[in-house]
């Protein structure tokens, strides 16, 4: 496993504070030293041209900020209630959003300190580089507006599903090694964790003791070094996802020198009020279940956004069917068992994947279609035999839920046939009806 991770994301809410303290301090500063420096130099432009000029940006600025972020919070509302109200926190902290606002500020704090230094004392002067640095200022809120428009077309459906799907590889990649790369070694590394915490005694066990929050991620080389320094095992009793409560067991330590600083290891458990890409493999594809299932509700009735998400889904589970799972077991540097954590099997990952888009699309001809064949390609794709027989009975499952439905026989012969489009070629040379057949 990796052990590093990706860094944590800095808060974006400062970032227009700071545009507009930058451009606060070079309000004060800027037209002094050209008044100073650079009283000689002229652009020709009449006072009133330029008071005109300067007024119309300051007020067009905040006109243009308040429209445009009307209207880009409209837009995030919109997509959440149409994909998943988890999509939110995503699009909320788009450094786009706050890149733009900062810039849109800084322009109509320095446009107001050039207007106040246009004709200052009577003198009839222009400030040339303020007047510069304002125009300058101006092009670069347009750019970013163009660029926050891109962003909200961005929020269409095959954009926040590819979004997601490369959010979620990134995270495969981070936390599981290939099976062809690993060794055989790890195939029994929970065996192997079981019989060295059977050896040891419970020596601590940390409680939850706050309100209610999501475990976001662990600090795993630091709970390793912490581990190592009192030659102990941390367990790790709550997942990444799982949201903590009152008296929630969080770890226990096995073993050790000395006990563990309990102050320390709760640090190591990152907290948020909602659950994050980042070493939670889950996330992704319970968000693109929640925008599959959303679609296809009686309110929503589109099918085809359902297909769209079982494309990423498929695409996630083939890169996870070729990983080694038991990645919640991490040894020091000597091959020390260190800590352990709690992570998803393969049966965990095919349920979330498929049960719920199952029991809603049951009466959708499209749906049924397109899961059958992401079912028939995973286990095509699949090279460890315990895996395909998991997802070949996922198979005969869904031809009882379709034999079961409320689809005629007609239709019922429709969508056991496979289609990767839901609704487009059908795969003659490969209607297999379920394992038996294959």
């Amino acid at each position: 496993m990796n052990l590093k991770g990706r860094p944590l994301r800095l808060p974006l809410w400062p970032l227009p504070l700071v545009y507009v303290g930058v451009s606060i301090v070079c309000a004060f500063v800027l037209p002094r030293l050209e008044r100073t420096y650079l009283a000689d130099v002229h652009l020709g432009i009449a006072v009133s041209s330029a008071q005109a000029m300067l007024s119309a940006i300051a007020s067009g600025m905040i006109a243009l900020t308040g429209f445009v972020f009307a209207l880009a919070f409209v837009m995030v509302q919109f997509s959440a209630v149409a994909y998943s109200p988890r999509l939110v926190a995503w699009l909320s902290r788009d450094p786009t959003t706050f890149h733009s606002l900062g810039i849109f500020n800084a322009t109509f704090v320095y446009a107001i300190a050039a207007l106040a230094w246009v004709d200052r004392d009577g003198s009839g002067e222009v400030p040339a580089f303020s007047m510069l640095l304002v125009t300058v200022l101006l092009l670069l809120s347009i750019i970013a507006f163009a660029r926050l428009v891109q962003r909200i077309n961005d929020i269409q459906i095959a954009n926040v599903l590819a979004f997601i799907g490369r959010e979620g590889r990134e995270t495969l990649r981070t936390m599981f090694q290939r099976l062809d790369a690993s060794g055989a070694a790890a195939a029994d590394s929970w065996k192997r964790a079981a019989e060295e915490m059977s050896r040891r005694p419970v020596t601590q066990t940390l409680h939850y003791p706050d309100e209610p929050f999501t475990v976001a991620r662990f600090e795993i080389g630091t709970l390793v070094r912490l581990a190592r320094e009192a030659d102990a095992v941390i367990v790790i009793e709550c997942a990444v996802g799982d949201t903590l409560v009152e008296n929630t067991v969080l770890m226990r330590v096995y073993g050790g020198t000395r006990p563990l600083d309990e102050t320390r290891l709760r640090r190591t458990l990152h907290l948020a009020r909602e659950r994050t890409f980042e070493q939670d493999p889950k996330y992704p594809l319970r968000l693109l279940v929640d925008i599959a299932i959303k679609a296809l509700s009686p309110a929503i009735n589109d099918p085809t956004t359902a297909v769209q998400a079982l494309d990423q889904i498929e695409d996630l589970l083939r890169r996870l069917g070729r990983r080694v799972l038991d990645a919640g077991c991490v040894h020091d540097e000597q091959g020390v068992l260190r800590l352990v954590f709690p992570t998803p099997s393969w049966e965990d990952y095919l349920t979330l994947a498929f049960d719920e888009i199952r029991q809603y699309g049951s009466g959708s001809v499209q749906v049924m279609r397109r899961l059958r064949a992401a079912l028939f390609g995973l286990a095509d794709a699949l090279t460890e035999a315990e895996r395909k027989a998991t997802v070949l009975r996922y198979i005969e499952h869904l031809n009882l839920v379709v034999e079961h439905s409320v689809l005629d026989a007609e239709d019922q012969t429709i969508a056991l046939q496979q289609d990767p489009q839901g609704l487009g070629l059908t795969r003659r040379e490969t209607e297999r009806r379920g394992p038996r057949a294959a």
